[in-house]
Formats: structure tokens, C-alpha cells, sequence
């Protein structure tokens, strides 16, 4: 009980309520009870080394292992890893290059500037070319300038 309703002289005596704070301390037992078992779990990350790294580079480098880059710039011209392509031809050029590849991953990268009905215009002809996954470029492809 919060408060006493006998008197001492003419001011009621105050007591403790400890409820609250008996509540408060069980609820904190439970959650450290259930949480020490999950505390022992570790995961394992394997992080590759340098070497590694190197050797994916060097097998990079190839012209046949090359991720697909399509470059769409500010004044609507069209690149294909480099070579400037129409969109009349761009399907049937990706058709050609996905057919030499094993993965039909194609790298979209489009200049700030494109309109974005043009955008997606262009990736909906990779799509039709035999793009099955496009991933959007947030940074230029090593050793190239953005499309501009």
C-alpha cells in the first residue's frame, strides 16, 4: 500500500512503495536469463587474403571473364565496355555477348543528366538482349570516367 491512512500527530507517515521496483527487477532478471544462452553463439568470418585477391584481379583481366558494362551518357549515346552501340542494335549486340558468357549479368551505369524514362527504355532493351540480372554502377568501373 502507497500510502498509510494512519496518522502521526497531524501529518500522515510516508512509506515506500516497492512493488514497482520489485516488477522492475524480476522483468530484468527474465531478459538477462534468456539472453546469457545466445551470449555463447560466435559466428566465424572468413576474410579472404590479399593473394587472393591478387589472382581474382589477374583472372579479371581477361577479355572473356570482363563483367557487361552498359554506359548510358548524358547526350544519349550508348556504350557497350566501351564500344558505342545505337539502341536499335543493343539487344542483338547483348544477345551476342551474353551467348559467350556463362552469367547474364550486365552492370548498368547511367550519366545524372539521363532522363529517367530513357533509363529504363535502355534497360528494359538489356532485359529483351538477355540481361537476367542488372545492377545499377553508383561508382565508375575501375579505370574509367563516369558517363558524362
Amino acid at each position: 500500500m502507497a500510502f498509510n491512512p494512519v496518522k502521526v500527530g497531524n501529518h500522515p507517515t510516508p512509506e515506500m512503495n516497492v512493488t514497482p521496483l520489485v516488477d522492475v527487477v524480476l522483468v530484468l532478471l527474465i531478459i538477462f536469463m534468456v539472453m546469457t544462452p545466445l551470449l555463447d553463439r560466435k559466428f566465424w568470418v572468413h576474410v579472404p587474403r590479399q593473394e587472393k585477391q591478387m589472382v581474382e584481379k589477374k583472372v579479371l583481366d581477361n577479355e572473356e571473364n570482363q563483367p557487361l558494362v552498359l554506359q548510358l551518357a548524358a547526350d544519349r549515346t550508348i556504350r557497350i565496355n566501351g564500344a558505342d552501340v545505337t539502341i536499335e542494335e543493343l539487344p542483338a549486340r547483348l544477345k551476342r555477348m551474353f551467348a559467350a558468357k556463362n552469367d547474364h549479368v550486365l552492370f548498368f551505369d547511367a550519366a545524372d543528366e539521363v532522363p529517367l524514362g530513357l533509363a529504363v527504355e535502355v534497360m528494359d532493351l538489356a532485359r529483351d538482349g538477355g540481361a537476367v540480372t542488372i545492377a545499377t554502377l553508383t561508382t565508375p568501373p575501375a579505370g574509367e570516367a563516369p558517363a558524362r
